[in-house]
């Protein structure tokens, strides 16, 4: 087989569930996925972003819900079954940022939608895939972490805890899940050129964005943020068999950050 043969249709015939699929590096994902022939649905909660996301692609379709609801997720995962088939693939991606805040200072409600969403989001899409992916034989889930989730991360108490989180629960669902031939792994970016960090940036120095990204970057041994593109890049590898004997992993694609 020719060699540019094998870059492409890398996902032939698979379908893909991706959540937070709305923007960032969920869209980005979404649509990597379906240029190398999977067929994707995407979940999130803002339905003129799916739309924008999804336009001109027979290949994508969505689900508007909010990943925390155990009968939103269910019934997402059940709308890629009955729409596709199947599912193959379960990129479980959705996160919020919360506060820049000290522990002393943070807002309760806050904590508690930060862990709602990023942690029993996930923990509701594993429960909820699995069953679909092993039906199939096996297949892949990726769960965006971060190198948060790798180290300690001052005034962001919340999202650290939640990033930490995920990769216990990929650690466990990793071993429960591999005598069903089911693959699982975190990707673990650093910041990454998205909304979520021009947020961040405002947290960390009010009115001093550019002030902010500069100090960030200093931190990156490659001296800039990450794209979206670049993690999906990863997320395509441990989607596709080419990852087929990987799982349990922590990847991280993070310029180097995670190195210091």
């Amino acid at each position: 087989m020719p060699e540019e043969a094998c870059l492409m249709n890398r996902l032939a015939n698979k379908v893909a569930i991706i959540t937070g699929a709305g923007g960032g590096i969920g869209a980005a994902a979404a649509h990597r996925f379906a240029a190398q022939g999977a067929r994707v649905l995407m979940v999130d909660l803002d339905e003129a972003a799916l739309q924008a996301v999804a336009h001109g692609s027979e290949q994508m379709s969505y689900c508007v819900a909010d990943v925390s609801q155990p009968e939103q997720m269910a019934a997402c995962v059940e709308a890629a079954v009955q729409r596709f088939g199947g599912l193959d693939i379960a990129v479980l991606n959705a996160g919020i940022e919360g506060q820049v805040q000290p522990i002393t200072d943070y807002d309760i409600a806050t904590f508690d939608r930060v862990m709602a969403v990023n942690v029993r989001g996930v923990w509701l899409g594993l429960k909820y895939c699995i069953p679909a992916i092993a039906k199939r034989g096996g297949g892949s889930i990726v769960i965006t972490s971060s190198v948060a989730g790798l180290s300690g991360a001052d005034n962001m108490s919340a999202y650290c805890a939640s990033k930490h989180a995920v990769v216990g629960l990929m650690r466990t669902a990793a071993g429960e899940c591999a005598p069903l031939n089911i693959r699982v792994n975190t990707v673990n970016p650093a910041p990454i050129e998205t909304r979520m960090m021009r947020s961040l940036e405002t947290g960390f120095l009010p009115g001093q964005p550019d002030a902010a990204k500069a100090f960030i970057t200093q931190r990156i041994p490659m001296q800039r943020y990450g794209t979206p593109q670049e993690v999906a890049d990863l997320m395509l590898f441990l989607a596709s068999d080419e990852s087929r004997y990987c799982t349990g992993g922590t990847y991280t694609v993070d310029g180097g950050m995670s190195s210091r």
